[in-house]
């Protein structure tokens, strides 16, 4: 009998994941923004959840990551975490809260962990804000990294195609991971990478890394709530499962109330007081 649907009853922490990837078991992770799909979430059994820069997107409607702010993954972050039970919450970092600055980088990091309660935080980058991640480290906050397709870079990149192609970059990113690990992170997430380089990267680091668009055989799989329900169909990336079409249903059943509405089936009497 599958047991994969099977929650565990304690609360997922850095040290379980670790133990998750010494038994080869996958790691589940998607992000939340809200209370709802939090609590949603967490009931379901999913063993992380993000609360993603990428709420820029799918909930402010900017078109890039880089607009949202410190106060704004707060606010996210404390409404997921208000669900929460047994899932591990990480909170993205948003640009311009750590970059270049180790000293801002320790308070913006205190201050997501002391308003939110969020568990760990997520950083991109790698060589470059090794001196942040070591500071934020050294306060006792678990640090989860991000190489690859970094979105808070797409301005230096000017487009969202796989990374890490070319070798001279692929060798970058292999001592990125090595080094992000040896500093102290918990986990790693690579994002749109060849799926073989990836593989390579979680077979040589300790701790458990994390695909998102970066092939099988790596230690979990990470997706944008919005994007595998189905709520935004402008993003279909290859690496992209869609599990429901939830922006048709909801379009239906809207569709549905107006009619009831408008033809005065809704409310009936059953529905008065």
């Amino acid at each position: 009998m599958s047991t994969y649907n099977t929650v565990p009853p304690k609360k997922i922490t850095t040290h379980v994941l670790q133990e998750m990837k010494l038994k080869q078991e996958k790691i589940s992770m998607l992000t939340a923004y809200d209370f709802s799909f939090a609590r949603i979430l967490d009931n379901a059994g999913v063993d992380v959840i993000l609360v993603g820069d990428s709420a820029s997107n799918v909930m402010s409607g900017y078109n890039t990551t880089l607009p949202i702010t410190l106060d704004m993954m707060i606010y996210h972050a404390s409404a997921v975490m208000r669900a929460v039970k047994r899932a591990l919450v990480v909170v993205d970092m948003p640009f311009g809260s750590y970059q270049g600055n180790s000293l801002e980088a320790i308070q913006s990091a205190i201050r997501i962990m002391k308003e939110s309660g969020g568990n760990a935080l997520k950083m991109e980058g790698g060589s470059e804000i090794l001196e942040s991640v070591s500071r934020i480290l050294s306060a006792g906050i678990p640090v989860m990294g991000h190489l690859g397709l970094t979105p808070q870079s797409i301005h230096k990149f000017g487009t969202y195609v796989v990374r890490a192609t070319q070798e001279d970059e692929a060798s970058k990113l292999v001592e990125d991971a090595h080094a992000l690990a040896r500093v102290g992170c918990f986990a790693l997430v690579l994002e749109k990478i060849p799926a073989k380089l990836a593989a390579r990267v979680a077979r040589e680091v300790k701790i458990p890394v994390i695909g998102i668009g970066a092939g099988a055989e790596v230690d979990g799989q990470v997706l944008v709530l919005h994007d595998m329900l189905g709520i935004n169909q402008k993003f279909s990336p290859r690496f992209l499962r869609r599990y429901h079409n939830l922006q048709e249903e909801v379009t239906g059943s809207v569709k549905a109330y107006i009619n009831d509405v408008k033809s005065m089936d809704f409310p009936n009497e059953r529905e008065q007081y």
